[in-house]
Parts: structure tokens; C-alpha cells; sequence
């Protein structure tokens, strides 16, 4: 296997196997997410309210979500995290269950409630859905191997020119 252009070809060939299935998760979930805001399944939409200024508190945050039945939040174990807008007049109260329910900041109103699919995608991207060790053990040595894929690529893509070149020299 001393000559290169055979060793980069093997290498290329087999670094496509070895990273398949990996790069098509990262590649699929990444264009959803890419496409986020404007895939309702994916992210539910952003409500707007007038009320740029909060005055709810905490606790009618929580009460508000609890009158949710699909988010089955009960107290702020259920919450995962709250994603507060004022410029948009409300605040998101994302459940651990995937489940977000968006509230108006002025008035503790629920404006919508929907099933959010971007948190699981996202797990799915990075690879910590299947399991925590597979973003270290898996997703990051595909990621290298298809960075040397690429850089492979390249060098074969240029081969062509680089061999016309050499002959117009000689000839």
C-alpha cells in the first residue's frame, strides 16, 4: 500500500461505511432543525401578546401551565425550563415530557400549547438520545472521520487537475 492514491481511496471508501448511519442522523435532524421555525410539528410557533413588560410571578406561571393536561405539569419538577420573551409579551414553560405551553406575561393567560419535537431532534443530533456516551464514542470519532473524508475528497478531486497540470509541464 505504498501508493497513495490507493491508500486515500481505501481509506475514503471505508470512512464512508464506518460513518453512515451516524452522518445521516446528524444530517437529517440538522436540516430539521435548520428548518425549526418554519416546521410547526418540529417547534411549536411563537404567540405574540402586546404586553411587553412581565407582571405575572412565578407561581401563576406554574398555576397557568397546570391547567394544561397534555404538558401533565403538577409542580416545577415537571418543568424543564422556562424560556421568557418579553419583546414577545410571553414566556415558554417547556415540560419535561417535550411539552410546551406558552403564556402571556401581562395577563398569565395560556396562548398555546403544543407538542415541541426540537429538544428530542437536537438529543438526536448530538447523540445523546441513544446514549450519553455515544456523543463522545460514536458521534465524535464520525464527525473526524468525515472531516478526513472531506479533506480526502478534496485531495481526490484534485488529482485530475494537479496530473493535467504536471503533463502541460512536460509536454
Amino acid at each position: 500500500m505504498s501508493n497513495p492514491r490507493i491508500w486515500n481511496r481505501k481509506l475514503h471508501r471505508w470512512g464512508a461505511i464506518a460513518t453512515a448511519i451516524p452522518f445521516l442522523v446528524v444530517l437529517i435532524t440538522g436540516l430539521l432543525l435548520q428548518l425549526k421555525k418554519q416546521l410547526h410539528w418540529v417547534q411549536p410557533p411563537e404567540q405574540r401578546t402586546e404586553h411587553t413588560v412581565p407582571t405575572v410571578s412565578m407561581q401563576q406561571i406554574l398555576d397557568a401551565a397546570r391547567t394544561v393536561p397534555e404538558a401533565k405539569i403538577a409542580t416545577w419538577a415537571d418543568i424543564d425550563r422556562l424560556d421568557v420573551r418579553p419583546g414577545k409579551g410571553m414566556v415558554k414553560v417547556a415540560g419535561v415530557n417535550h411539552w410546551e405551553v406558552q403564556i402571556d406575561l401581562a395577563t398569565g393567560a395560556v396562548l398555546q400549547s403544543a407538542y415541541r419535537r426540537s429538544d428530542l431532534i437536537e438529543q438526536m443530533h448530538d447523540g445523546s438520545w441513544f446514549h450519553e456516551a455515544a456523543k463522545l464514542w460514536l458521534f465524535l470519532p464520525s464527525a473526524i472521520i468525515v472531516l478526513g473524508l472531506w479533506v480526502t475528497g478534496i485531495y481526490l478531486f484534485l488529482l485530475p487537475f494537479r496530473a493535467r497540470a504536471q503533463k502541460q509541464r512536460k509536454g
